[in-house]
């Protein structure tokens, strides 16, 4: 693509995401800066267009940007703005270190307020961790295990046993367990039984196995959650609540989670600011959605993703530094 063409795409990507209708030759002729005939820049249009970055809707002369079209725009031609002052103090004053809990919520709130879209904090995994093992008898054949982790949670599992172990045999391999285990993942106990298992007495190294084939050591404690804030304003971005049957499928993705926390997991990966273009891949395949996330860290170890779920035609010089400096704060706030 020669410089000419570059221009007036970039311009005209620019010109819908301000006016929100499709872009015709005259309105490319005055904001481009090119001195061209109204003729040219439609033969540059219509080869655009055969190059599937813009696209004219039938009820319109005019010319819109396609997902590939957007994406050439993010990844090659968007200058990004400094973030206003205030708006930065308002990131920096809501982001204070708190609890961990609290500045994560308040991340997606700024998120939201800032862009007026919908923000998502993605919320650090939890390692696969015990604080505390006990198990008690119920009766010949049947021991109920109880685990707490180190954040509180306690979980329950009966289990089946065809050893029928006394009071004091429970005591003592719950006291052995925690001795030699608390804090540690459960990969790292599966490592113990496999290499030291003949060095354990049968009962202790029994009850471990049975722990960990009860299922408590499958609960998902090693996937975050996903805080959503703001998703409400999206009703009110045209591009996307003109159509009852794509604003249905959209909350129905915001609701289920999945797709969202696969793209977000996908971030956690990368290195800084990603942007995904709906309807170019099947991480959002929701073709007026787009979202701009970041990673954030804990003491240098990135522990999750935030971002901005908005439409397509959002102005993505703005939203950028948002989720920057929002992810870069965060990770302080966290770090404290």
């Amino acid at each position: 693509m020669d410089e000419r063409s570059r221009a007036l795409l970039k311009t005209l990507i620019e010109r819908y995401i301000e006016e929100g209708q499709p872009i015709g030759s005259r309105t490319l002729s005055r904001f481009s800066g090119l001195d061209l005939s109204a003729a040219t820049i439609r033969n540059v249009m219509a080869d655009l267009e055969d190059m599937g970055l813009v696209t004219s809707p039938h009820t319109s002369a005019g010319r819109i940007p396609t997902p590939r079209g957007y994406r050439l725009f993010v990844d090659t031609m968007v200058t990004v703005r400094p973030l206003e002052e205030i708006a930065a103090k308002e990131v920096e004053k809501g982001l204070l270190p708190d609890s961990p809990q609290r500045v994560l919520n308040s991340a997606a709130q700024i998120l939201s307020n800032l862009t007026h879209f919908a923000g998502v904090v993605m919320t650090p995994k939890r390692a696969q961790v015990f604080k505390h093992i006990e198990f008690l008898r119920l009766g010949e054949g049947k021991i109920l295990l109880i685990m707490v982790t180190p954040e509180g949670d306690v979980q329950n599992r009966i289990l089946p046993t065809n050893q029928d172990y006394t009071p004091s045999q429970l005591v003592e391999a719950s006291n052995y367990i925690n001795t030699q285990f608390a804090g540690k993942s459960f990969e790292q106990v599966r490592q113990h039984l496999r290499s030291d298992l003949d060095s354990l007495r049968a009962d202790i190294s029994g009850l471990m196995a049975l722990a960990l084939q009860s299922g408590v050591a499958d609960y998902d404690m090693s996937r975050g959650d996903m805080l959503l804030s703001g998703e409400r304003r999206l009703l009110n971005v045209g591009d996307l609540s003109s159509n009852l049957d794509k604003l249905r499928k959209m909350f129905d993705m915001l609701e289920q989670k999945s797709v969202l926390m696969q793209l977000l997991d996908v971030s956690s990966h990368a290195d800084g600011i990603q942007i995904f273009i709906g309807g170019e891949s099947d991480l959002l395949p929701y073709e007026d959605l787009a979202v701009i996330s970041a990673p954030y860290s804990v003491d240098g170890q990135v522990v999750g993703t935030l971002g901005v779920i908005g439409p397509t035609r959002m102005a993505y010089d703005r939203v950028i530094p948002i989720v920057d400096i929002t992810s870069k704060l965060l990770s302080g706030a966290l770090s404290s």
